[in-house]
């Protein structure tokens, strides 16, 4: 018997890996196409499934993950049946569609795709008739994953941009409850080059009656999100003004926070991630259900959100791998992501000696990446991830060689190598870290 589920689970894992490899030949998602139209076209096909259920909307620059993960636990925790769509993937695919907490099985998102792929192949067809490219990897897997939720089914999708807001794919549905997290300066070429241009982009996301909930922004980002939100939105609740974090203390690879929230105080909550910018990505996942379920007019239960605050987690960023010597992963990867990493190792780490395990994407600001950093990491280790994107190894050194002494900078092409590497660097004692 336990042969035959074993049969069965590699036939799955086989037809998962068959799907995954249909989607990435498409075009990849860091060549996401500024349109709307051929998504919303394959799902009209598909009878509308992003109208199955409530949703909430994130983007922004930084934080939008965590704070949809976190959104997700408390909505779980309140009895609903949550979907949730984020990006990129840490190691599978799978992770990206979440069902209650679990990415998706591979048997679901096989039955799924099976069900879809003749729909992606017609409006394929439609649009090289047409003279328009094929559907993209994210236009295709955005619609999947409206479709796996629509048939599950759930109450509630958690919804993260892929990038911008306007023209990005999952902008087919339509916003309950509308989402900030901080805005910054990032993907210029596609998003505009000024904070303003950008967040009227992102802005996209308020539909008509959509509430808007947003983290502290700059007043430029701010301005922008404001006039489209008084134009459709029914309401915006602001980070200081309207909810804000009230105390703040770290404890044992933790934190310990009191939070201010539409309408309520929530005092010595327990969270088990760092960095002062997770705790303000947990009072903004609070703040955007208590817009959903009651309009900011309702208190959560209070044991609510304290179990939700202490389930809550950020695969990937400030995560400690190892405590001794300490080794935390972080996923920063422009200039406003290193700015909040660099706060964080001050604050809640007191900025120790730092070796900094570095690779980075082709088409991102290193040169303000490290410039963040610069004060913060003692060595560096420059490496290059398995990504075809990764920049080379020779162009980091280049950029690096302009904010750290050449003694400082190592090479070692191979990532686990040049953590061990890292390691070797640190002194045989006192406050050390290497950040991955």
């Amino acid at each position: 018997m336990s042969s035959d589920f074993d049969d069965l689970e590699d036939r799955f894992q086989e037809a998962a890996s068959d799907v995954i490899f249909k989607l990435l030949a498409r075009v990849p998602e860091n060549n996401i196409r500024p349109r709307l139209e051929p998504t919303a076209r394959l799902a009209a096909l598909l009878g509308e499934p992003q109208n199955s259920y409530r949703v909430i909307h994130l983007t922004g620059t930084n934080g939008k993950t965590s704070t949809a993960r976190f959104i997700d636990q408390i909505l779980r925790e309140l009895g609903l049946r949550v979907g949730r769509l984020t990006s990129p993937h840490l190691v599978r695919l799978n992770e990206r569609i979440v069902i209650d907490g679990d990415p998706v099985s591979n048997e679901v998102l096989v039955a799924i795709w099976n069900d879809i792929e003749p729909i992606v192949e017609l409006v394929d067809e439609q649009l090289e008739s047409e003279g328009e490219p094929k559907l993209t990897f994210f236009e295709v897997l955005t619609v999947l994953a409206f479709a796996v939720f629509a048939d599950a089914p759930v109450d509630v999708v958690v919804l993260e941009v892929g990038m911008g807001g306007s023209w990005d794919a999952t902008n087919i549905a339509t916003a309950d409850v509308a989402v900030f997290t901080p805005i910054g300066l990032d993907h210029t070429d596609r998003l505009g080059s000024t904070l303003a241009e950008i967040a009227q982009t992102k802005a996209g996301i308020i539909k008509n009656g959509s509430i808007v909930v947003t983290a502290a922004q700059q007043s430029e980002a701010l301005a922008a999100i404001e006039s489209v939100s008084s134009g459709v939105g029914e309401r915006i609740f602001f980070a200081g003004r309207d909810f804000d974090v009230t105390k703040h203390e770290n404890i044992d690879f933790a934190q310990r926070i009191s939070i201010r929230t539409l309408v309520s105080d929530y005092q010595d909550l327990e969270i088990p991630v760092l960095g002062k910018h997770q705790s303000d990505n947990f009072v903004l996942a609070v703040a955007a259900v208590e817009a959903f379920l009651g309009g900011g007019q309702h208190r959560l239960v209070d044991d609510v959100v304290r179990a939700s605050a202490a389930q809550i987690s950020s695969p990937g960023r400030l995560q400690v791998l190892e405590k001794s010597p300490l080794v935390l992963l972080d996923a920063a990867h422009n200039p406003h992501g290193a700015k909040a990493l660099a706060a964080a190792l001050k604050d809640d780490f007191d900025a120790p000696y730092v070796v900094g395990v570095i690779s980075v994407l082709q088409g991102k600001d290193a040169d303000g990446f490290f410039a963040e950093l610069s004060e913060h990491l003692v060595e560096l280790v420059i490496t290059r991830s398995g990504s075809d994107r990764a920049m080379s190894i020779e162009d980091l050194v280049e950029i690096a060689s302009k904010y750290f002494e050449p003694d400082s900078i190592h090479v070692e092409p191979k990532p686990y190598e040049a953590l061990a590497k890292a390691k070797q660097l640190l002194p045989d004692n006192g406050n050390r870290a290497v950040l991955v």
